[in-house]
């Protein structure tokens, strides 16, 4: 057995991983991680600091793996919550970015749906299999379109904002799809679910961006690129 039913304080049912579905869930992210890595050894090659011929380095994977563990803790760093809910984190969704900011989409992609099943391992909340796939692997892993700007000028900005305005429309269907019940009195679901999720995905991502505009900031965050791809 994958999940256990588990019926909460307010008579929903939600599903937990079993201990097998932990075990299975984590193989599935170490599986993307090591498809990210591939991505990522394209990109270092491309750029002229690897020799195709190299093995596959583990300076790329720990890159990748450290941005899912220090977005993973900033998480958990709650800048402040919605009166109506939804917090804003601590730069939770840029950390999750960065892959894709240096080694491309298809290493951004892969280490955001990675990211959502470290989610879902630590923090499941499943009502249904198909809201699970919706609120976890494709809204997470849309971060990872921060790939589509990697080698463009301003890269991690316009990177940075396309990730977050995936994970926003993943996050709109979800609600809207699954959460419908939960609509202020008098709204219809959709406008609902575009009022509530971007009221904290963008109200972080505002915060993000000032920061992210600050010279030093971007000299820094350019500065860390050239070492993930040395």
């Amino acid at each position: 057995m994958l999940y256990n039913v588990v019926v909460d304080d307010w008579d929903t049912k939600t599903y937990v991983p079993t201990t097998l579905g932990i075990i299975l869930l984590v193989a599935a992210m170490l599986a993307l991680l090591a498809g990210a890595l591939v991505f990522a050894r394209k990109q270092a090659i491309k750029s002229g600091n690897e020799k195709p011929a190299g093995k596959l380095t583990v300076k790329q994977l720990v890159f990748c793996a450290m941005s899912l563990a220090l977005g993973t803790a900033l998480s958990n760093l709650k800048l402040f919550e919605m009166p109506w809910g939804g917090s804003v984190t601590l730069l939770s969704m840029l950390v999750i970015c960065l892959p894709g900011y240096w080694f491309g989409l298809g290493a951004g992609i892969l280490t955001g749906v990675a990211y959502g099943i470290l989610q879902l391992v630590i923090d499941p909340y499943v009502l249904y299999p198909l809201q699970l796939l919706v609120d976890y692997p494709l809204a997470f892993g849309a971060l990872g379109l921060s790939g589509l700007f990697s080698e463009s000028r301003y890269g991690l900005i316009k990177g940075y904002i396309a990730g977050v305005i995936g994970r926003y429309v993943f996050a709109v269907i979800s609600g809207f799809a699954f959460f419908a019940e939960y609509a202020w009195e008098g709204w219809h679901p959709l406008p609902y679910s575009l009022a509530y999720n971007g009221s904290y995905l963008f109200a972080e991502a505002a915060i993000t961006l000032v920061i992210l505009v600050l010279p030093p900031v971007q000299k820094a965050f350019g500065q860390v690129k050239r070492l993930a791809l040395e």
